[in-house]
């Protein structure tokens, strides 16, 4: 079941998002980058259930995905805060962020993510974006590609502890019909 978070699914998400990072970033970042980002990729940014954009998707009372997307424009968790995190976005000049997407390690590749972003797409469509944006670990660059994102630049994203990995900022049109 695909649904809005509250604040009661709060420490579910932060241990969803852990566990994810620890279970598939070693396919893709070395020890150090894996343990860094379990701590600041991991971070979940409570504005975005505050804000209504962040879904989960609930199999037996267990949270198993969660992702979302904000008007706001922090881009990413992971980097720090900037002073301009929450300023709001000009849906007619800015895209949407999709932010903070997580699956749980044996429940990728069932159509889970997907089904958030069209969640996603959908809401911000609804709200006048004409464009998704997002800063891509690299695990999910394969979903984002095959849902129409396409590569804008590949950067390495720096933890406040100073540990960096790959990162891919992307973007999309929204499909309004």
């Amino acid at each position: 079941m695909l649904r809005l978070a509250t604040m009661a699914d709060v420490p579910q998400i932060s241990d969803l998002m852990r566990e994810s990072i620890l279970a598939i970033f070693p396919n893709f970042y070395d020890a150090r980058q894996t343990a860094s980002a379990a701590v600041y990729v991991a971070d979940l940014d409570i504005a975005l259930i505050e804000d209504g954009t962040y879904f989960v998707h609930e199999e037996a009372g267990e949270l198993v995905a969660c992702g979302g997307w904000s008007r706001r424009n922090r881009l990413f968790a992971g980097a720090g805060h900037s002073d301009d995190d929450a300023r709001l976005l000009d849906p007619a000049t800015e895209p949407a962020r999709v932010r903070a997407m997580f699956v749980r390690s044996d429940r990728t590749r069932r159509g889970l993510g997907r089904a958030i972003l069209v969640a996603c797409e959908e809401a911000a469509c609804a709200e006048g974006f004409r464009t998704l944006a997002l800063f891509a670990t690299l695990p999910g660059v394969p979903l984002y590609t095959q849902f129409g994102f396409r590569e804008i630049e590949r950067r390495k994203i720096v933890m406040p502890d100073g540990v960096e990995g790959d990162g891919v900022a992307m973007e999309k049109p929204i499909d309004s019909s």
